[in-house]
């Protein structure tokens, strides 16, 4: 048998890429065009910050990531904005999470009244600014029900990113095929145990790779709680400039290390997506 017998063994024969496809779908190709955007933004920074006369000062950067003591390593200040960012992130993921699961269940529900109010969230959300959201809990609703600063940006992430994952969640669930639920129903289990011992298991596969990237999403998206001066890494840096004016040198550590933490967490997407993949 050769290799081209074998797409055809599980039904009809996989689509054949483009040369284009192929080509920019390398992944060394991808890693040398990736690294010749990052060097063409570099270089234009750096051009632009030299006609200004700007008096670059990088030697100064690291003590803001870290510096040794007598007691040992200490984290900088960038490094200790990074901790809060990650679990602020972390937070509000898993309360998005959790309101989404409720979303995507109200909206599979079948019931007219569920349903409605899943669709309205859904929309509501989807159609409103990041930015507009946090302002509406933190200077209409914070007042209202006393949400404090970080509290408001917690509940700001999660119900904006909620409306995403219940929509991965709502997909997921409905990549499981029918004859699970029939097979559920015929050994007397009700919803909500076909739900949880049958549909939300194997729906983690189809779910997984998505959600990470999601949490990936999250993370660029906390920066935006920086406006309300929540302790987080864009508003330790943009401490650090007002001390020291090192713009050019804080917004770039800032964005390498938002790009670090972004990259680790999209090649894990990538390995999770190859480990749960499907097969046709």
């Amino acid at each position: 048998m050769s290799a081209t017998d074998l797409p055809m063994i599980k039904g009809a024969p996989l689509p054949q890429q483009s040369p284009v496809q192929k080509f920019f779908g390398s992944t060394f190709i991808s890693v040398v065009i990736y690294l010749l955007v990052i060097g063409v933004i570099c270089w234009g920074s750096y051009t632009g910050a030299q006609n200004m006369g700007y008096s670059w000062q990088w030697y100064r950067v690291p003590q803001y990531l870290y510096s040794f003591t007598d007691d040992g390593f200490q984290p900088g200040e960038l490094l200790i904005g990074l901790g809060a960012t990650i679990r602020l992130s972390l937070t509000a993921f898993v309360l998005a999470t959790a309101l989404g699961l409720l979303v995507a269940l109200l909206r599979l529900s079948g019931l007219i009244v569920g349903s409605a109010v899943a669709v309205c969230f859904l929309e509501f959300i989807r159609n409103i600014p990041l930015l507009v959201l946090l302002y509406l809990f933190y200077y209409v609703l914070g007042p209202i029900f006393k949400f404090d600063r970080y509290t408001a940006s917690i509940l700001t992430l999660a119900v904006f990113h909620s409306a995403l994952i219940s929509e991965i969640l709502r997909a997921g669930i409905n990549a499981v095929a029918q004859g699970q639920w029939e097979a559920a129903k015929s050994i007397g289990m009700t919803t909500g145990q076909t739900y949880r011992y049958i549909i939300l298991p194997q729906s983690v596969r189809f779910m997984l790779p998505p959600m990470t990237g999601e949490v990936v999403h999250l993370i660029k998206s906390s920066a935006i709680v920086s406006v309300i001066a929540v302790a987080e890494l864009t508003t330790f840096g943009r401490n650090i400039i007002s001390d020291t004016y090192m713009s050019f040198e804080i917004w770039f550590t800032v964005a390498i290390v938002y790009m670090v933490v972004t990259l680790i967490l999209s090649i894990g997407v990538s390995y999770l997506e190859r480990r749960y993949a499907v097969a046709q």
